[in-house]
């Protein structure tokens, strides 16, 4: 380990992970970081060369142009005689160095008007205006947008006013490289987004088909994008092939078990009914079909009903008949259904999950309650029972195959030890789970969780 490094992370790793918890997690918003970030980092040191070498500069040397004209003014001014109200004095400063140049009599610097949070053009032009003229002075940069004013004080009682327009004293159209430059940047990031989200929609697509495959669903599935995403693509559908040739030999080879087995054990039914029908034949009578219960146990487990289709089903008649049937056998059984009853699921796999779980509760209980609830994502059904419960270290046991309780509740009618187990099952083929929990009525609470 190193030093200084905790649980064997570095500080730098550390600080890594951290940040990496409010990143986004999916591919499409992470290769849009990926993509923005340098962009915005680029422009930005671009902008600030520009805002500190260019505008600056640029900002600095007309202001300091402007003062110097000032100050040549002032001069001449002071240097040479002038006529009333320098009029030779402002026409030259007009028509040479555009400059609206008054002398004021008789008057006083104005208070000194309010400065702007930030401005490179105040900030130059004072330091200019103080380096090159040296007196008292008044600027005004924000009164008149488009025009600055300033006054300087010549002596006791005279002030020349000169009124120029802003462009004169700072680059005015740096704005223009700045738009251009965003604009540019914003045109070129939707390229980039519309191309990106067309490389995502292809792992997505093999996302989604993946994702049916696990629930037991078919989706049209092709592959497309860039040609790693066909290879993952092309991968994917091979693996479904393989899949499913190796689940259609599963079934062959079952249904040809089945059918040998059953031939032996109806040759076995038919020999014991041409017998006398004695205490030990009776006996027998009931091996064989208690054997024949546990070989569908087995086949059923073994085949999991993989073949079946996953198809839009209504669940409140499923569930009203196997209240039914729970009532029939004289359990007091409520059924109460909350959302929308419509689920992809497949049917008699689905039933056979039901019924299970129906059984179980009516094995070990008086009282059952039925609650579905499908306001989410996420069909959640809780079967009740008043029995005796399972303890909580055992509850994940009893879904293991051929796994008996001492008061085994995840016994079928066969006696195999397979109904808990073939009831998870079947509900992992579907992308779901089954749980096992206290139930609010001092049973058993088997919880079922589907997506939708």
């Amino acid at each position: 380990m190193k030093v200084g490094s905790a649980f064997g992370y570095s500080p730098f790793d550390r600080a890594l992970r951290w940040i990496g918890r409010f990143l986004p997690k999916g591919l499409y918003a992470r290769s849009l970081i990926i993509i923005i970030a340098p962009v915005v980092l680029l422009q930005s040191v671009v902008a600030y060369v520009f805002m500190e070498r260019h505008y600056q500069l640029v900002t600095r040397r007309l202001s300091s142009a402007v003062t110097s004209d000032i100050a040549a003014l002032i001069d001449i001014y002071e240097s040479f005689p002038q006529d009333k109200n320098a009029t030779v004095l402002t026409r030259i400063a007009s028509e040479r160095l555009q400059l609206d140049v008054d002398i004021l009599h008789d008057t006083d610097l104005p208070p000194p008007a309010p400065k702007p949070f930030f401005s490179i053009l105040d900030e130059t032009l004072s330091e200019e205006l103080r380096r090159q003229v040296d007196r008292p002075y008044w600027m005004d940069t924000i009164g008149r947008s488009s025009f600055i004013e300033i006054r300087v004080k010549l002596n006791a009682n005279t002030v020349m006013r000169v009124v120029t327009r802003s462009s004169q004293a700072y680059a005015s159209n740096s704005h223009i490289f700045l738009v251009w430059m965003a604009g540019s940047s914003l045109i070129l990031l939707g390229i980039a987004i519309l191309f990106l989200r067309n490389q995502i929609r292809p792992i997505l697509r093999l996302s989604e088909a993946a994702e049916a495959l696990g629930k037991g669903r078919e989706i049209e599935f092709r592959p497309r994008g860039a040609r790693e995403v066909r290879q993952a693509g092309h991968a994917f559908l091979e693996m479904k092939r393989r899949i499913e040739r190796n689940l259609e030999q599963r079934t062959t080879m079952l249904n040809g078990v089945s059918h040998d087995l059953r031939t032996i054990l109806t040759r076995f039914k038919l020999s014991l009914a041409l017998i006398a029908q004695t205490p030990e034949v009776e006996d027998l009578k009931r091996d064989v079909d208690e054997m024949t219960r546990m070989l569908e146990g087995y086949l059923a487990f073994a085949r999991g009903d993989l073949g079946e289709q996953a198809v839009v089903t209504d669940l409140r008649p499923l569930l009203e008949e196997l209240q039914s049937d729970a009532e029939r056998q004289g359990h007091a059984t409520s059924l109460d259904i909350v959302g929308d009853p419509m689920i992809t699921v497949r049917p008699d796999a689905f039933r056979r999950l039901l019924f299970n779980l129906l059984a179980n509760a009516a094995r070990h209980g008086e009282r059952i309650a039925i609650l579905a609830n499908h306001e989410t994502r996420w069909l959640v059904l809780h079967v009740d029972d008043d029995g005796q419960g399972i303890p909580p270290e055992m509850r994940e046991e009893v879904f293991k195959p051929f796994v008996r309780l001492d008061e085994a509740r995840n016994q079928d009618e066969g006696g195999s030890g397979l109904g808990l187990a073939i009831a998870r099952d079947i509900a992992r083929a579907h992308g779901g789970d089954i749980s096992l929990g206290e139930s609010p009525s001092g049973g058993l609470r088997a919880t079922v969780r589907l997506p939708a």
